[in-house]
C-alpha cells in the first residue's frame, strides 16, 4: 500500500490500489475526445522475437484512448522490416512502424547532416527522436506517452496511471515521469539506479555543496525509468541525448523548460521486470558500463552548464565520495531484501560499484577532454527553422516506405 509522502520539489502521485483501472481508463476515453493521446514504442528487432512484446501488443489493443501509436524500428533490414509492419499489425489504433534504417530515412538523415544537425549515433534516444518528429508533424495530438518493448510484466493500466496525470485537463503536469518498485525473481533490481545514480547525487553534493539541480533529481524515486509521459507542447524545444543518458536528459530538460509544479511523478506498477543489461566489466562501449558512463557525463554537463566548476581533483574526490556513499546505500539495500524475503549478491554488487566507480573518472575524463561537446540531438524547432520541408518529408517517407512492404 502506498502512502502519501512527498519528498523535494516533485509531487508523487500514488498507487493506493483504489480506483479501479476500468475507472482510469474510462476518464482518459473522455479526455482523448478532446485531448488525444499517442505512444511511442522504441524498439530493436530483436524484441519482436521475444516474450515481452506480444503480450504487451495484446494489452495496448485492448486500450480505448490511444489515437495513435508510433513505433521506431531499429537495427532491421528490408526483410525484417517486412515482418514489422505485419508483427504490429494486430493493433487495432491507428499506428506507423518508422524504419529508422531504410534508404528514405537515411536520406533524412544525410539532409541533417549537411545542415550540421547531426541526430546522433544509432540508439534509442535517436530512435525516440525521430519518433516525436513524426509525432510532431502529425499536428494531432495534445498528449504523448513513451515505454519501452521489453517489459515482462506489462499491463494497460501501466499506461492508464503514466498518461493520466498529463491528460487530465484540470491537473497542472506537462511531464510524469512513471516509478515502480524493482523487485524480480526474489532478488533487488534496479541496479543502476540503486549503486549510481543515488549514490553520486549523494557524492555530488556533498563535493561541490548544494544545488537545487541535485535536489531535484534526488526528489525521483526512480529516475532512470523509461516510462514518462509529455503534454506535446514542450516537444519542439525539448534537447533529447542520443546515449543512455536519455532519462536523466529528459529530466534535465523539464528542470531547464518546466515550472517545479508542473512535473510529477506517478506509481504505476506495484512491480516491474524487463530485460537485464549485462555489466560488461570488460567492455565499456556496452552493457552498464557504458550506461553508467553515459549517465555520468549526462550530469556533468548539466552542472556544468549551470555554473558548476569541473577538474580532475574534484572528478578523484568525487570517486572517493561517491564510492563510500555507495557501500553505505548497500548495506541498507542488504537489510531491505532481508527483511522482505529477497536475495542480494553483495560480493557482485560490491564488483559493480567498483566498476562504477573507476567509471565515474572516466566519464570525467571524457568531460575535461571536450567540455564543449554537444550530446544532444537538436531540438525540432531548430531542424525546422533550417529546412522547413524536412518533417513534410519525413512523414512521406515514412509512407512510401510502409506502402511498398505492405
Amino acid at each position: 500500500m502506498g502512502d502519501f509522502h512527498q519528498n523535494g520539489n516533485v509531487a508523487t502521485l500514488h498507487n493506493l490500489r483504489f480506483a479501479a483501472p476500468d475507472l482510469l481508463i474510462h476518464e482518459l476515453t473522455s479526455f482523448a475526445q478532446t485531448r488525444k493521446i499517442s505512444l511511442i514504442l522504441p524498439s530493436l528487432f530483436s524484441e519482436l522475437q521475444g516474450d515481452a512484446l506480444p503480450a504487451i501488443l495484446d494489452e495496448l489493443a485492448e486500450v480505448p484512448y490511444l489515437h495513435r501509436i508510433v513505433i521506431g524500428l531499429d537495427q532491421a533490414d528490408a526483410d525484417q522490416f517486412a515482418h514489422a509492419v505485419t508483427f504490429f499489425g494486430r493493433l487495432p489504433q491507428n499506428h506507423v512502424v518508422i524504419w529508422q534504417d531504410s534508404p528514405r530515412m537515411k536520406a533524412i538523415h544525410a539532409r541533417l547532416d549537411a545542415l550540421n544537425l547531426h541526430p546522433g549515433e544509432p540508439g534509442k534516444g535517436r530512435n525516440v527522436w525521430f519518433c516525436m518528429g513524426y509525432l510532431m508533424a502529425c499536428k494531432d495530438s495534445a498528449v504523448m506517452a513513451l515505454h519501452d518493448c521489453d517489459i515482462l510484466t506489462y499491463s494497460r493500466e501501466m499506461l492508464a496511471r503514466l498518461v493520466y496525470p498529463v491528460a487530465n485537463p484540470n491537473f497542472p503536469y506537462q511531464l510524469a515521469k512513471g516509478f515502480y518498485p524493482r523487485i524480480g525473481e526474489g532478488k533487488l533490481n534496479g541496479r543502476v539506479s540503486r549503486l549510481l545514480v543515488s549514490p553520486i547525487l549523494i557524492a555530488l553534493k556533498k563535493t561541490i555543496g548544494d544545488r537545487d539541480y541535485l535536489d531535484y533529481l534526488r526528489s525521483f524515486r526512480y529516475p532512470l525509468s523509461g516510462e514518462f509521459a509529455m503534454r506535446t507542447a514542450p516537444l519542439p524545444d525539448l534537447r533529447i541525448p542520443s546515449d543512455w543518458g536519455l532519462e536523466i536528459g529528459v529530466l534535465s530538460e523539464a528542470w531547464r523548460n518546466l515550472a517545479p509544479g508542473s512535473v510529477c511523478q506517478v506509481e504505476i506498477a506495484d512491480s516491474y521486470d524487463h530485460k537485464h543489461q549485462p555489466v560488461s566489466a570488460e567492455d565499456a562501449s556496452a552493457g552498464l558500463s557504458r550506461m553508467s558512463v553515459d549517465i555520468c557525463k549526462s550530469i556533468f554537463r548539466k552542472l556544468a552548464a549551470d555554473g558548476t566548476v569541473f577538474s580532475e581533483e574534484v572528478f578523484r574526490t568525487l570517486k572517493a565520495t561517491y564510492y563510500r556513499s555507495a557501500l553505505d546505500l548497500l548495506d541498507c539495500y542488504y537489510n531491505d531484501a532481508r527483511m522482505n524475503g529477497l536475495s542480494l549478491d553483495r560480493h557482485g554488487e560490491e564488483n559493480i560499484i567498483e566498476l562504477f566507480a573507476r567509471n565515474i573518472v572516466e566519464a570525467g575524463n571524457v568531460y575535461l577532454e571536450n567540455p564543449a561537446e554537444t550530446p544532444f540531438i537538436p531540438t525540432w524547432n531548430r531542424v525546422h527553422a533550417a529546412d522547413p520541408d524536412l518533417m513534410s518529408d519525413m512523414l512521406s517517407a515514412v509512407a512510401a516506405d510502409a506502402a511498398e512492404f505492405v
